[in-house]
């Protein structure tokens, strides 16, 4: 949650919390889960907020990797509990992780989070990549707060075998939680990871996502892989097949757009399967050819994703 929604003293974050009778139960999101993957979804992502924050994650993950159909489960965490949960959750299915770093600086890591975790996360990330997992690492570029890392963050995937993907800061959230001044393209970014070495797209798209792929080739024959997810100065809303489900029960089908379909009301009024399904067909075929937010120099406040990250989930 961002930092204004905190006690500054305590580090203690004071934002609005869901009630727990407000969130979906694990029951009601394996329902869900269930009929999606009956329409064609096979592969699912945990994020928020933190996932692994919520009681009886695992067994919930060992429920969903039952699920016939459902190849792949994947995780989003802060990696603050990353190493305490690392091996339960390679037995439990995930042997994919995204990990948001936004800084390799411990004193930088506590000014953006509020908490002096960034050796936690350090050593979760390390764990990880012992045990096996496939990880990308989730670097927000800021100017002015981490711009100076982002070689860094280039020779991170040098050394070890982490994806490192670069995000264009999103308007996403509350009003003054974005600056256009902190805002930089990818093609920016970019040039300075070449530097490194040389770029060459990934001749398979498949599974990035919504990003571009590189494998970095560096000196001594040392190589690499980077991405740059750029939603605002490079669209790619004609290849994005996702949907987010809120923890509330809202089903999102454009981060950038606020439009959301309430199927908490329908899991507990008593309908159909027929009927959930017949209505995450129509947020599907409702998704919009693209968002609002043509050029960061021109971002309108009604342009401006109102949920915060937290709420939607990256």
């Amino acid at each position: 949650m961002p930092s204004d929604k905190q006690d500054s003293p305590t580090h203690v974050k004071t934002g609005k919390f869901l009630a727990h009778q407000d969130l979906l139960s694990y029951e009601e999101l394996q329902r869900v889960v269930r009929l999606t993957v009956s329409l064609g979804m096979n592969k699912i992502r945990l994020t928020g907020g933190e996932p692994l924050v919520r009681k009886g994650v695992v067994d919930f993950i060992q429920t969903l990797s039952e699920i016939n159909g459902l190849d792949q489960i994947r995780l989003t965490t802060n990696g603050v509990l990353l190493g305490d949960y690392a091996e339960k959750l390679f037995d439990s299915g995930v042997h994919h992780i995204n990990v948001s770093l936004d800084t390799l600086h411990p004193e930088k890591f506590k000014k953006i989070t509020g908490k002096d975790k960034f050796s936690q996360v350090w050593r979760g990330l390390q764990l990880a990549s012992e045990m096996g997992f496939k990880i990308k690492l989730n670097v927000v570029a800021m100017k002015g707060i981490n711009d100076d890392e982002f070689v860094d963050f280039g020779k991170l995937s040098l050394r070890y075998p982490f994806q490192v993907r670069f995000i264009e800061f999103m308007p996403v959230g509350e009003k003054d939680s974005w600056q256009k001044e902190q805002f930089i393209p990818a093609d920016d970014i970019r040039k300075k990871i070449e530097t490194l070495g040389t770029l060459t797209p990934f001749q398979n798209r498949h599974g990035a996502g919504p990003a571009r792929m590189y494998h970095l080739d560096g000196e001594n024959e040392s190589t690499g892989a980077v991405g740059f997810i750029s939603p605002i100065s490079h669209h790619f809303c004609d290849q994005c097949n996702r949907l987010r489900l809120t923890s509330e029960g809202r089903l999102r089908a454009c981060l950038l757009k606020d439009t959301e379909t309430d199927l908490k009301h329908l899991l507990r009024t008593g309908a159909s399967d027929q009927d959930i399904l017949d209505t995450i067909r129509q947020t599907i075929l409702n998704k919009p050819q693209g968002h609002s937010l043509q050029d960061q120099q021109e971002v309108e406040e009604h342009a401006r994703c109102g949920g915060g990250m937290s709420r939607i989930g990256g």
